[in-house]
């Protein structure tokens, strides 16, 4: 392809000034916006042969309206932002950029669950605050501190994210179960496969979501869901926002249903600040940022690269649409 005019529709999430679009700019002519609005895709993209989106949807109407179009690069794992249906029936290549994130997001359940059940943060900021030094005694433990060897780790989805999450469990020396479609045979060893979710969120003390949004999956974590869990039990999601039920969660939460939980992604990004959610001290929320260590920015903006440099080649990679 000639002349290939490259628009990059949200690089300020993925490339926040940090790293070089070079790379790809040697692969075409290249437009770059930090942010675009829904409302402004098409004017923007209308001569586009390639177009790179983050979070920017795609829907059967914005695709019919861009002719040009012959390929879309998604600058992330997941690709529900994309009507793979519509971009397929025009011939449109979909790609996307696996496995980049797995150990940040691992090691952001890691930290989310050692906070919850360690609280340093709360200790650093009381010490900070002189708390420790006007203490009678050389220690102190004002909230709990929950051991983890021996605790069960469910886990919902057995992927890259998921596996390395279930290692990093059992060095803990928990208990891993895990709700998969993979056979019981190919589970690391560890790893227990349980029969159903509801036996997983019943027997488990923290469960962690490391699956797809599909319309199967939205909005598995509800108010019935959640009243099988344990009164100690921690939810860490991690995975997609609309994988849980915001209302229900926010009661289970207050009511004491549940301990706590751990959000990296929420329902609509960022959140609205009269979400239910936001004011709960047992509600411990960080902005989608999982993704987001400076290696895994790297490995993103380079597979981005090569996703196109391959389509233009004619030898695409990383292709999520249906065959």
């Amino acid at each position: 392809m000639k002349n290939v005019k490259i628009v990059v529709l949200d690089g300020w999430a993925g490339n926040p000034g940090v790293l070089s679009w070079e790379p790809l700019k040697a692969l075409g002519d290249v437009t770059i916006y930090d942010r675009t609005a829904p409302v402004e895709v098409v004017e923007r993209a209308s001569q586009a042969h390639v177009i790179l989106t983050n979070k920017v949807p795609f829907t059967r109407d914005v695709i019919e309206q861009l002719p040009q179009l012959r390929y879309l690069g998604v600058i992330a794992t997941g690709y529900n932002i994309i009507d793979l249906e519509a971009a397929t029936e025009r011939g449109i290549t979909v790609t996307n950029v696996p496995a980049y994130s797995t150990h940040s997001v691992a090691q952001l359940v890691m930290a989310h669950l050692l906070n919850i059940t360690t609280a340093p943060d709360h200790y650093a900021r009381q010490s900070r605050e002189g708390v420790w030094s006007r203490c009678p005694d050389f220690t102190y433990c004002d909230v709990p501190f929950t051991e983890l060897a021996g605790k069960v780790m469910g886990i919902v989805g057995l992927g890259n994210i998921g596996k390395t999450v279930a290692q990093l469990a059992l060095a803990l020396g928990m208990r891993v179960l895990a709700f998969t479609s993979k056979n019981a045979e190919e589970l690391p060893a560890g790893v227990t496969k349980v029969a159903s979710l509801d036996e997983l969120f019943t027997l488990s003390d923290v469960v962690s979501l490391h699956c797809p949004l599909t319309a199967t999956t939205r909005n598995m974590v509800d108010a019935r869901r959640l009243s099988l869990m344990k009164p100690s039990a921690i939810l860490i999601n991690t995975a997609r926002g609309p994988l849980v039920d915001e209302e229900a969660l926010a009661h289970a939460l207050k009511s004491g249903q549940i301990a706590a939980a751990a959000l990296d992604v929420m329902c609509s990004e960022p959140p609205a600040l009269d979400n239910p959610l936001q004011a709960l001290e047992n509600c411990y929320i960080t902005p989608h940022m999982g993704w987001a260590s400076s290696e895994a920015r790297q490995r993103l903006m380079q597979v981005v690269v090569e996703n196109v440099a391959a389509f233009l080649q004619g030898k695409p990679v990383n292709v999520v649409n249906p065959s």
